[in-house]
């Protein structure tokens, strides 16, 4: 059979009228969330198109966390006994060979409220926030969240503390406090950490860990800051599978009490004393790897497109990139005036947020959002704010939008 000979020309309309139909654009989009020291907002922004922005009004001011899957913000007013949702306007779906995203205006999903809601904790795709005053873990799927069903199961701790709850789907990792009698006012001191199941009975017994603070997950280890040292759960061990990872003799005075754990690969960061940081590797000795800092550490984050390093906000206004793998400050560049530790906890004070290639700094007092590039660490540019921008979050990536 003879087919027409269609004309060059016919083909090229063709061709060019059906591309649209077929052609898939990649996206690169990042938004930041940045809560007010002082007043009750949130604001969030488009980072390469920063005049378009949003604002949120909340209880008080907030502690931001982001989740896993870029779509969630958990804005925590500890002062205000409530915790407010917000959605990032992002979704991103993985297939496996590609990723498709999708973009619509961030919006308020809702909140929960609750006696003194402090830290949260994600873990296997739920999210869980300890309320310090009602002594248990409110504990929500993420993706409910998302769909607007704010649906708590409470997670009871042995009483009410400062204390956080791990999700651990069919069980929950908890702190322990002293149930000996306390001032009234105070808060019994934390001892140890424990695995419970879903009512609260005690999986194995209790590690004993002083002073507990901070958390973090990587790989298949949980582990938490002690005077003693690190408390790690081996998860792959089994539910109450603890050990502790005693600091060595030649650290100087001083223990951890914030921890971050990679996503990409078996390595934790912490802090230790006032100015120094500790590299943990939880399963292989030495598992300390102490670095000391020219000035007292502000704020510190990891970077997990590049997971071998951190960076770090030193005092006299100075980030410094840190290789954890060499365990050597690879570069600093001044980016700020000096921000005290001295003073208040709660005094605004820079911090840090990854989008990317590119690190995201607050500084309060110049009323700015600092954009860096983490490949020089010089300062791509600047974003004004009204108010006092503190605490930030960044949320974003890359996909194809069909």
């Amino acid at each position: 059979m003879n087919y027409p000979t269609l004309s060059a020309a016919l083909l090229g309309a063709l061709a060019a009228s059906a591309a649209p139909l077929w052609a898939d654009d990649e996206v690169v989009a990042w938004r930041l969330f940045v809560a007010d020291q002082s007043a009750p907002t949130i604001k969030a922004i488009d980072l390469d198109h920063p005049e378009q922005r949003w604002t949120f009004d909340v209880a008080g001011p907030a502690k931001l966390y982001s989740t896993p899957s870029k779509a969630l913000v958990v804005a925590v007013q500890s002062d205000h006994e409530r915790v407010d949702f917000l959605h990032s306007g992002l979704t991103f779906d993985n297939h496996g060979d590609h990723v498709d995203i999708d973009i619509a205006d961030p919006s308020a999903i809702g909140h929960i409220s609750g006696p003194r809601p402090f830290h949260v904790v994600n873990h296997g795709g739920d999210v869980a926030i300890a309320f310090d005053k009602g002594g248990y873990g409110a504990i929500l799927a993420e993706g409910a969240i998302l769909n607007g069903a704010l649906t708590e199961t409470k997670a009871p701790m042995n009483v009410a503390h400062h204390g956080f709850v791990a999700p651990m789907g069919d069980h929950f990792v908890s702190s322990v406090a002293s149930e000996e009698p306390v001032a009234e006012g105070k808060a019994p001191p934390r001892v140890g950490i424990g695995s419970f199941a879903a009512d609260g009975s005690p999986i194995g017994e209790m590690q004993i860990c002083t002073d507990l603070h901070g958390e973090a997950f990587s790989g298949s280890y949980l582990l938490a800051g002690c005077k003693e040292g690190i408390a790690a759960l081996d998860t792959s061990q089994g539910a109450d599978a603890y050990a502790m990872l005693p600091y060595p003799a030649d650290l100087p005075e001083g223990h951890t009490g914030t921890l971050l754990g990679s996503p990409a690969m078996q390595i934790f960061l912490g802090n230790y004393g006032a100015d120094g940081v500790v590299i943990i590797d939880p399963a292989a000795e030495p598992h300390f790897t102490y670095v000391q800092l020219p000035f007292r550490r502000v704020d510190f984050i990891l970077d997990p497109a590049k997971p071998q390093m951190a960076y770090i906000f030193t005092e006299d206004g100075t980030l410094h990139r840190l290789n954890m793998l060499s365990a050597q400050i690879e570069k600093s560049a001044q980016i700020t005036q000096p921000y005290s530790m001295d003073g208040h906890w709660r005094d605004p004070r820079p911090r840090l947020a990854m989008a990317g290639e590119r690190l995201i700094l607050t500084d309060p007092l110049a009323q700015t959002l600092r954009v860096i590039d983490t490949a020089d660490l010089s300062e791509q540019g600047t974003i004004a704010l009204e108010g006092i921008p503190y605490n930030v979050v960044a949320l974003g990536g890359s996909g194809l939008s069909h």
